[in-house]
């Protein structure tokens, strides 16, 4: 592709208030959010959920934009890209992860817990943002340079 491709990311919530985090060997075995491209004629919602369901086999419910970000040509993914990633906080009710090809293993992890994992540079940034803001109003920021 040519141009910036769009992708969404979730940060979900279990009813413990844990997050999901994914070790990817596409983001040099690095824990990431899930998520994925938005196809066309898909809203940014609807990729959300099915990007989730495809790639851990949850549901989502109360989902809220966070942050958007890019990446170019990182060094972290597998190939060279231009990526603009729209991240949401959601909720599932469910603790059972089923994962494809994408991920290689899971954790449910406490904000608290991040520091000792190697995350991806936008999720690392993205949960920071997170667990400095808990119980105040989140609202949508545009993050630069990850």
């Amino acid at each position: 592709m040519r141009y910036p491709e769009p992708t969404v990311g979730a940060i979900i919530f279990n009813p413990d208030k844990k997050i999901l985090l994914c070790k990817s060997s596409k983001w040099d075995n690095n824990y990431v959010i899930p998520g994925g491209h938005i196809e066309l004629g898909e809203t940014m919602e609807e990729a959300l959920r099915r990007e989730v369901l495809e790639e851990t086999g949850l549901k989502i419910y109360d989902i809220n934009p966070i942050g958007i970000t890019e990446s170019i040509f990182s060094d972290a993914y597998h190939q060279q890209k231009h990526f603009i990633f729209i991240a949401y906080i959601c909720k599932t009710d469910s603790y059972d992860v089923t994962l494809n090809e994408e991920a290689e293993e899971y954790k449910w992890v406490d904000l608290k817990e991040i520091e000792d994992l190697e995350l991806d540079g936008f999720t690392e940034s993205l949960l920071n943002k997170i667990r400095n803001k808990e119980g105040r109003n989140n609202k949508v920021e545009i993050f630069y340079k990850y």
